[in-house]
C-alpha cells in the first residue's frame, strides 16, 4: 500500500479537529496532512492532545493559503461533499476513491471542508472526483475526523484486499503515461480564459462565474496526462500568434 492519499483539510476551525483528524490517519497508515488557512493559526495547541499520540502527522503537516497551492502538485483530486453544488464531475464513494488510489498513478488528495459549512464551490471546482458516503439522508452529520477516518480505513481495507487477492499487476514501463498534476490543468484553464476573454466568450457579465466553472468541470475530468495538457497549450498558442501572411 505504497501509494497514499494526501490528506487536506480546508479552513478547518478547530484544532482539536485537526488533532482528531491526524489520530484517524495514522490509524491507517496516513501521515501527510496538508492544512488550508486554519481558522486559530498554525501551530495549534488544542491540536497535540487531541491527536493522542499522532505527533508524527501534525509535525510534518504544511500549511498553505489556498486550496489551489495545496493540490498543485497531485494528479487525482477528490472533493468530500453530500452535494454536487452545481458542479458535473464523476461521483464515487470511499470505497471506489481507494481502489483509485491503489490503481491510478500519481499523487491523489482529499479535500476536508470547515467544520460548519463544508467544502466551498471553488474548492469543489478543483476535483476531478466528488467523494461522497451514502449516510442517512434524514441525519447527514458526520464530523471531520469521521470524516477522515472513513476516507482512511477504506484506502487501508481495499489495499490489504487487493494485496491478498493479487488484484493490482504491474504495467510495462512506459505503456501509459500519467496525469497531469493539477498545476498543469491550472495553466491550461488560465491559458485558454486568457484567449476567450478578448472573444466575449464569457459574456453577459453575469454569467461570467458559472461559465468559468463549466468549463473547468470539462478540463479537469480524469485523463489528461502531462503531454496531452503540453499538446493543448501548443494549439493554443498557435490560436493566439497572429496568422501568418
Amino acid at each position: 500500500m505504497t501509494n497514499k492519499p494526501v490528506i487536506v483539510l480546508v479552513r478547518p476551525q478547530l484544532g482539536e479537529n485537526i488533532g482528531k483528524a491526524a489520530r484517524a490517519m495514522l490509524n491507517f497508515g496516513l501521515t501527510e496532512l496538508r492544512i488550508v488557512n486554519p481558522r486559530d493559526g498554525w501551530p495549534n495547541p488544542s491540536a497535540g492532545p487531541a491527536a493522542a499520540g499522532a505527533d508524527l502527522v501534525l509535525d510534518k503537516a504544511k500549511i498553505y493559503t489556498s486550496t489551489a497551492e495545496a493540490v498543485a502538485d497531485c494528479e487525482h483530486v477528490y472533493a468530500t461533499t453530500v452535494r454536487k453544488r452545481g458542479v458535473t464531475k464523476p461521483v464515487v464513494g470511499a470505497d471506489g476513491a481507494a481502489r483509485l488510489v491503489h490503481s491510478q498513478p500519481g499523487r491523489h488528495a482529499v479535500l476536508f471542508g470547515r467544520e460548519a459549512a463544508g467544502l466551498e464551490t471553488e474548492d469543489v471546482a478543483l476535483a476531478r472526483h466528488i467523494l461522497t458516503v451514502p449516510i442517512n439522508p434524514e441525519f447527514g452529520s458526520l464530523n471531520l475526523a469521521q470524516a477522515v477516518i472513513l476516507v482512511a480505513y477504506e484506502w487501508s481495507r481495499i489495499g490489504r484486499e487487493e494485496a491478498e487477492s493479487e488484484l493490482v499487476q504491474p504495467t510495462a514501463e512506459g505503456e501509459t503515461l500519467p496525469p497531469a498534476p493539477q498545476d498543469e490543468l491550472e495553466g491550461l484553464i488560465a491559458h485558454l480564459e486568457t484567449l476567450l476573454a478578448p472573444k466575449g466568450y464569457f459574456l453577459p457579465p453575469d454569467r461570467e462565474e458559472a461559465t468559468k466553472r463549466t468549463l473547468r468541470s470539462v478540463l479537469t475530468r480524469p485523463g489528461w496526462n502531462h503531454l496531452e495538457v503540453r499538446t493543448l497549450r501548443g494549439v493554443l498558442s498557435s490560436l493566439g500568434r497572429p496568422d501568418r501572411t
